[in-house]
């Protein structure tokens, strides 16, 4: 892994949106219009994949599933999942702009890995016209990777297909997959890297997969820290992580050391 080349970031949870908090957000209400509150647990597992596709994996849920069929007397299908998706997109939209502030240290880490030679790229499970929200905001707080792919640009073949790690290795002008490390904070991060034969990591802390705002994880306690943190690290491991850093400052000591 000495021999990378470029690092390939995720956005939300990974280096913009400390615990991804903006989609949480939409997807509860989205349901909650509907009539169906799902839990934290229900809207966190798809995290990654691409949204009308987190919609689609959440109305398979056995209780969500169950619980619409009792309202509705009949089983969501993709009909259902396109309504939702179309005001999901339209509730995100609106708030995107309040929640793409860089987490803490991405800006130094990722203009330190530049400066080193490293290629920055990005995938998203972001639609295009949601990255044309988060880009500039991200870019106006010093954070903007060389190149973005989201799956408008993969005929929205999203994670965990490679196909968005492919484009950014053509446009970086990366040939090798082992020159290549994707970084993200969910387990379709992980898997995404794994389909495209790159080297695949996770981040801990402030990813989705961990669940917490930034207030509510300084809130915590260190030996409550020390344990999520694991909780997180053993999950993106099962998932097929080659390496789980806690923070981008670890990543970055890790390439740069």
């Amino acid at each position: 892994m000495k021999k990378i080349k470029a690092v390939i970031f995720d956005w939300a949870g990974t280096t913009v949106d400390f615990g991804c908090m903006a989609p949480v957000q939409a997807f509860v209400e989205v349901f909650k219009q509907y009539g169906i509150e799902p839990t934290m647990e229900e809207v966190r597992k798809p995290m990654g994949m691409l949204k009308i596709d987190h919609i689609r994996t959440m109305l398979k849920m056995e209780r969500i599933h169950n619980l619409w069929t009792e309202k509705y007397g009949k089983e969501p299908g993709e009909e259902e999942a396109q309504a939702l998706y179309q005001i999901f997109e339209e509730k995100l939209l609106g708030i995107l702009p309040d929640y793409s502030d860089p987490k803490p240290g991405v800006v130094e880490a990722v203009n330190r890995l530049r400066r080193n030679g490293f290629r920055i790229g990005s995938t998203t499970g972001y639609n295009d016209r949601m990255m044309e929200i988060v880009v500039p905001a991200a870019r106006e707080k010093g954070y903007e990777p060389d190149v973005w792919f989201s799956p408008d640009s993969t005929g929205q073949k999203g994670r965990p297909y490679p196909y968005m790690i492919f484009r950014n290795m053509e446009a970086l002008g990366i040939k090798k997959v082992n020159r290549v490390l994707k970084v993200g904070d969910t387990v379709s991060d992980i898997k995404e890297g794994r389909n495209a034969g790159v080297w695949s990591a996770g981040i801990v802390v402030g990813s989705s997969e961990m669940g917490l705002s930034l207030d509510e994880y300084e809130a915590l306690s260190q030996e409550e820290k020390d344990r999520l943190c694991k909780e997180t690290a053993d999950r993106f491991i099962e998932a097929g992580a080659d390496k789980v850093f806690y923070t981008i400052q670890d990543l970055e000591g890790f390439l740069l050391g």
